[in-house]
């Protein structure tokens, strides 16, 4: 049933009706197999060092000794009527806050769903740094964060200490002109079909 739901992104409800279970089974089991798989995770799953090479090392100059970038998102759920204060966000949506981290190559290195809409972006990170899977931040290197963070060792949000100028390339001018020249074409193309 775990690789089964894993494998298709399927609901309870759809394994419930092909397995002849309970969901309540099925989602405890599916649990059970999760907590196993975390557990000898670390024996299993061997962690690489970030080498930038080529076109995505030019893209990170700017930002020596970087590891990636952390961010959160809200989520829209559904929770019960007592639970909505708590999933409640600053916008008035009922949302869980979720914290994604991404490598240099934007591959997820590090997700942590499950907090409450309410909860601010840095509190779900310092929840992120002394969990027992925590949020590993090498010496020296640090992650792009918004202005939503403060700023602390591994962690940096005035980017503009570090980038002080960047040069026009030729290669920058051929892209920006390129690119509007596919806009300008795109909305002509809209315009005509309106």
């Amino acid at each position: 049933m775990f690789l089964q739901i894993l494998a298709h992104n399927l609901k309870y409800r759809v394994v419930q009706f092909s397995c002849c279970r309970s969901m309540e089974t099925i989602s405890r089991q599916f649990k059970n197999v999760l907590r196993a798989i975390m557990k000898v995770s670390k024996e299993y799953l061997k962690f690489h060092d970030y080498n930038l090479e080529g076109s995505a090392e030019k893209k990170w100059r700017w930002f020596k000794n970087s590891i990636g970038a952390l961010d959160g998102i809200h989520i829209l759920v559904t929770v019960a009527a007592e639970d909505r204060p708590r999933y409640r966000n600053r916008k008035g949506d009922i949302s869980t806050n979720i914290l994604g981290v991404c490598g240099p190559d934007l591959r997820f290195i590090y997700v942590l769903p499950g907090w409450e809409g309410s909860a601010g972006d840095s509190r779900v990170l310092q929840d992120a740094l002394h969990r027992q899977n925590c949020l590993h931040i090498p010496n020296g290197k640090y992650f792009l964060v918004d202005a939503g963070y403060t700023n602390g060792p591994g962690f940096t949000n005035n980017v503009g200490d570090e980038v002080t100028t960047i040069q026009e390339t030729e290669e920058w001018t051929r892209f920006r002109d390129t690119l509007a020249m596919n806009m300008f074409a795109t909305y002509q193309i809209r315009r005509n079909f309106d």
